[in-house]
């Protein structure tokens, strides 16, 4: 399949996009019956993002484990418009990794990068970061600029970061601006930042597995505790207010291959638990790891559909079946102060989930050695204090102490 050229900013409504079969742009990718006969894996639906004026790939280039430019071109002649980077990943090497890859075609591509934008941080130290990204990606801009991980009002209330994203709105080295998040604060961060009008795009951690209505399907099978009801209505704010809004961690694990044994063509887990995200209209688009061709050409097969199917909803109940007792659901932070020392507990499975169920050892480490209260202290506890903190049985310190032999 040819290179699809995106342009900057698109006239199209969203009315225009479902009129031409919710596939993309009318001229752009041509008709919807030619698509629904190519068998070659490529993006099929192209979603305005919030107010934005950028539509692009419902399902988009995520690099926190890449550093291959041959990936992201393959993402790119797949159809994949939007990649999403950060300084931290591969210790700048994705972000190098999507320049060489992207340059040429700068034009024809959003690309963002994300900074941790402290609460005592000065706009020169933000903008420093900032710089340090744009020479990786070998451009003069980022579509957006997000402040990320977040989990703490104070890091969004620090007067620097409004400046300092406005300043290089000015300067043409940003576009929009916005905030990651996927830990226990992440709805009051949300909210403080709407209601201050800070975001233009929040990328967020949302799966079948945080839920509340996904679980209602299975009352007599499953009984686990969905710990973050709020989320939901705040999508739906913030897409009613014109923020885009960018789904990540939608894989509850990504323990892929526990289901391929009842998987079949065109119904992988991961396809499944796509579609359960992009079935909910609030979400405009989500992101995903791509590490390699094969990857990327599973996951663009659920591109285009925003339906659930029986076997979807199959695969999905297998799995949180499976799995759903041993996940440390984005968001929840109910263990949060069980512990004397101050450990960051949810950080820490985090980390560990990296490790364990994406089998990225580097990815764990890097993002274990940023946290602030680590499981060092739990090699010499007995447990006592944590045992039962999880409302979903999780083992929290015989997973903690695996974190700290395993990844310190």
């Amino acid at each position: 399949m040819s290179t699809i050229p995106i342009p900057r900013v698109s006239g199209l409504r969203r009315r225009d996009l479902l009129k031409a079969g919710a596939v993309g742009a009318a001229g752009l990718l041509g008709p919807a019956s030619a698509l629904a006969s190519d068998p070659t894996p490529h993006v099929r639906r192209y979603v305005p993002l919030g107010r934005t004026g950028m539509e692009i790939a419902d399902i988009s280039f995520g690099s926190s484990r890449m550093r291959d430019p041959k990936a992201v071109r393959h993402a790119y002649e797949r159809g994949v418009n939007y990649f999403d980077s950060a300084e931290g990943y591969k210790g700048g090497d994705s972000e190098s990794a999507i320049g060489e890859a992207l340059h040429d075609v700068r034009d024809k591509v959003f690309i963002t990068s994300k900074t941790k934008a402290g609460a005592d941080q000065s706009r020169g130290e933000m903008m420093a970061a900032l710089e340090g990204s744009l020479k990786r990606l070998r451009t003069d801009y980022v579509d957006v600029y997000f402040n990320h991980a977040v989990n703490d009002v104070a890091r969004m209330s620090n007067p620097e970061w409004a400046e300092f994203t406005e300043l290089a709105k000015k300067q043409g080295k940003i576009r929009f601006r916005g905030l990651s998040g996927h830990a226990g604060k992440l709805v009051s961060c949300i909210e403080y930042s709407l209601d201050n009008d800070l975001l233009d795009v929040m990328l967020v951690a949302y799966n079948f597995g945080q839920d509340p209505a996904f679980y209602q399907r299975f009352l007599t099978t499953f009984d686990f505790i969905t710990l973050q009801p709020d989320l939901p209505p705040l999508l739906e704010r913030a897409h009613a207010e014109g923020v885009g809004v960018v789904a990540m961690k939608t894989l509850m694990g990504a323990r892929a291959n526990d289901m391929r044994p009842f998987e079949r063509e065109g119904g992988t887990f991961p396809q499944a638990a796509f579609r359960w995200v992009l079935s909910n209209p609030n979400v405009d688009a989500l992101i995903i790891s791509m590490n390699d061709a094969e990857m990327i050409d599973e996951y663009l097969g659920a591109s285009g559909s925003t339906t659930l199917g029986r076997s979807d909803l199959e695969l999905l109940g297998r799995y949180a079946a499976r799995n759903g007792r041993g996940y440390c659901q984005h968001g929840c932070s109910v263990c949060e102060g069980a512990c004397p020392s101050g450990v960051e507990i949810s950080e820490v499975l985090r980390t560990r989930m990296y490790a364990t169920d994406y089998g990225d050892l580097d990815l764990a480490q890097e993002d274990y050695a940023r946290i602030g209260r680590d499981a060092s202290a739990c090699l010499a506890c007995d447990g006592a204090p944590c045992a039962g903190a999880c409302p979903n049985g999780i083992d929290i310190s015989r997973r903690t102490r695996d974190a700290a032999v395993r990844l310190a």
